[in-house]
């Protein structure tokens, strides 16, 4: 399992992309995942957070980044060659997108530290 964050032009950018990965139709016709990843989407997060009054009157507005940032913990993709070599590849168009912090970032993973695990 790997983590990697993600950021993107836009949230149809990011929609887009999740919705290639692996999915199936039910019956009925609604689109469900089929790979195991876990998507966590963050949306435009606070770079600085806003200023309040005492009647929680905004005095001054937070600043929220232009981009719309995604957190994955990728399962099973791992890949083996005829050697016995494995390689983990961000999927097709991800990789362009993905961030390298040097701290945890705004989210985590229930205890799976980004550091230790990422991509």
């Amino acid at each position: 399992m790997k983590i990697s964050k993600y950021e993107f032009d836009s949230q149809e950018q990011a929609e887009t992309k999740i919705a290639a990965l692996p999915h199936a139709k039910d019956e009925e016709g609604n689109d469900y995942p089929t790979h195991k990843h876990t998507i966590v989407k963050l949306g435009f997060i606070t770079l600085e957070k806003g200023e309040y009054d005492e009647e929680g009157e905004e005095t001054k507005a937070p600043v929220l980044s232009d981009k719309y940032s995604v957190d994955v913990l990728w399962k099973d993709l791992e890949e083996v060659d005829e050697d016995g070599n494995v390689t983990i590849n961000h999927p097709y168009g991800w990789s362009g997108k993905a961030l390298d912090l040097e701290d945890e970032g705004v989210h985590g993973f229930f205890g799976v530290l980004y550091q230790d695990n990422k991509m």
